[in-house]
């Protein structure tokens, strides 16, 4: 009897070999499934290693160092950088380091080695008065600061609080004085025929504003602002430094001088270095550094906080401009 369907032989063989192809696609993709999840794996792995380094504080161990040390030593904390809320010589980390030197037992005595340009005033005033509240609270503990490179502004304000400033004979210090920048854009909206729109409530809400003509009355009463600090200022280094200061009306006009110079005006009690200081007045060469430091994701989510609130300031607030010890 003759073959009725001579093709399903071929039709069988196509078959075979669609499902073969099929199965060798299923494997390649469960392969290429594999390798894809072995990636994302190795990528959030990596991802976690970058978030524990960024986390990882910079002084890691130094709390332990420093609470084993079980002989007398020098405390030494340094303020290095513009001091600001947002930065590592901030009121909350150098009042920190401070506590943690004078609860140690085993402090003898304590250096500030600052290398500042100035900043905040508030910054710097809170350490002032948490110094001045220390020296109070244990008097047997003398507080010196070293002038580094720049002690001046805000920076030279917290060295009033030590007993005795020392400096070398190249350091700036000084700068007693306060300023406030802005700048004014009248004349420039005016050439490109820009309208200027600000809607207040308060007739003095768009104080200062950069964008309008200046006005004697409030540029009167911004003068007295810095006025105010600037005798605030002037008054804790005359309470710092008493006696020692010379009569001589430059010191408060915000000039700076080197090292050398501020002695004879006694800004400065004598010229030398953190070293020379723990070995000749505290007579403990042995330094333990108490200095805070942040972590870099610390630093990352601060700059962020601080970005964000001065935007907020900035755009609802109508905040122009800062005041600073310069």
């Amino acid at each position: 009897m003759p073959d009725l369907n001579p093709q399903l032989p071929n039709d069988d063989h196509w078959a075979r070999e669609a499902l073969t192809r099929l199965a060798f696609a299923a494997v390649a993709e469960q392969r290429r499934t594999r390798r894809w999840g072995i990636f994302f794996k190795l990528l959030f792995f990596v991802y976690l290693v970058g978030l524990l380094v960024l986390a990882w504080p910079d002084n890691f161990g130094m709390d332990a160092a420093v609470t084993s040390v079980a002989k007398n030593h020098t405390a030494l904390i340094r303020i290095d950088g513009l001091i600001s809320s947002s930065t590592e010589a901030s009121a909350k980390n150098v009042i920190e380091a401070l506590r943690k030197a004078f609860k140690d037992e085993k402090t003898v005595g304590v250096i500030l080695e600052i290398n500042s340009p100035g900043g905040s005033p508030v910054q710097a005033g809170e350490i002032y008065d948490e110094i001045q509240r220390l020296r109070q609270q244990h008097p047997k503990i003398p507080v010196y600061a070293v002038a580094s490179d720049v002690c001046a502004s805000g920076g030279y304000y917290i060295a009033a609080a030590a007993q005795n400033i020392y400096a070398n004979k190249a350091s700036i210090v000084g700068s007693i004085g306060v300023r406030m920048d802005s700048f004014g854009f009248t004349d420039a909206i005016a050439k490109l025929g820009v309208e200027r729109r600000a809607y207040t409530a308060g007739s003095n809400k768009d104080f200062l504003d950069p964008f309008k003509p200046v006005n004697p009355a409030e540029v009167q009463h911004l003068q007295g602002m810095l006025d105010a600090i600037h005798q605030q200022f002037i008054a804790a280094v005359k309470q710092g430094r008493g006696e020692r200061l010379k009569e001589n009306p430059d010191i408060f006009s915000g000039l700076m001088w080197t090292g050398e110079q501020g002695v004879g005006l006694g800004l400065v009690d004598a010229l030398g270095s953190s070293q020379s200081v723990a070995e000749d007045v505290i007579k403990e060469k042995s330094i333990v550094d108490y200095t805070k430091r942040t972590s870099w994701l610390d630093r990352l989510f601060d700059r962020t906080e601080v970005r964000l609130s001065a935007a907020l300031r900035e755009g609802l607030l109508g905040m122009e401009g800062t005041t600073q010890w310069r």
